[in-house]
């Protein structure tokens, strides 16, 4: 695999001086931004968006998004169920929802037998855990606002037709 690559996929990302010389800032006062970000919990860390498309061995991963229907705890809702869900290693990001279900979570594993089985026998036994619709990612066109894996000769706006 590309080594840069790998880098991004591990966490790499800029230097504090390469973020002061894009942002016409000094090192002191990107590090002071960092700190408070951090300190306000809105800065929780890196994250490039990649199309791994072109990439075997990192398009190996299977992606699985899971709709999962809870029982309500007694004065504290969905919360505890959904930071116990959170912590396992497979869930990518936990998301509660309205509608036909509670809660949607993002899984992402080494094979498809992995994932069924992290669904099967960890998160669906989970007391509380009323049901569970597993929907496996097969291609992604679109990743944060970018085009991934489009046709270079289609244009890049829609035809309108009157």
């Amino acid at each position: 695999m590309n080594p840069v690559l790998k880098l991004l996929i591990d966490g790499g990302s800029l230097t504090v001086a390469q973020l002061a010389q894009v942002a016409g800032l000094s090192v002191a006062e990107v590090e002071q931004h960092l700190e408070q970000l951090k300190k306000d919990k809105i800065f929780l860390g890196w994250r490039p968006v990649l199309d791994l498309s072109h990439e075997a061995a990192a398009a190996a991963a299977v992606q699985a998004v899971i709709e999962v229907k809870l029982t309500p705890e007694r004065g504290g809702g969905f919360n505890r169920l959904a930071e116990r869900i959170s912590r396992f290693d497979e869930v990518e990001s936990c998301h509660l929802m309205s509608g036909g279900y509670d809660l949607l979570v993002f899984v992402k594993g080494p094979s498809l037998q992995k994932v069924a089985a992290f669904v099967s026998e960890r998160l669906s036994t989970i007391e509380g855990v009323l049901s569970t619709s597993t929907h496996f990612l097969l291609r992604t066109y679109k990743e944060q606002g970018f085009m991934l894996a489009g046709d270079p000769g289609r244009d890049a706006r829609l035809n309108v037709v009157a």
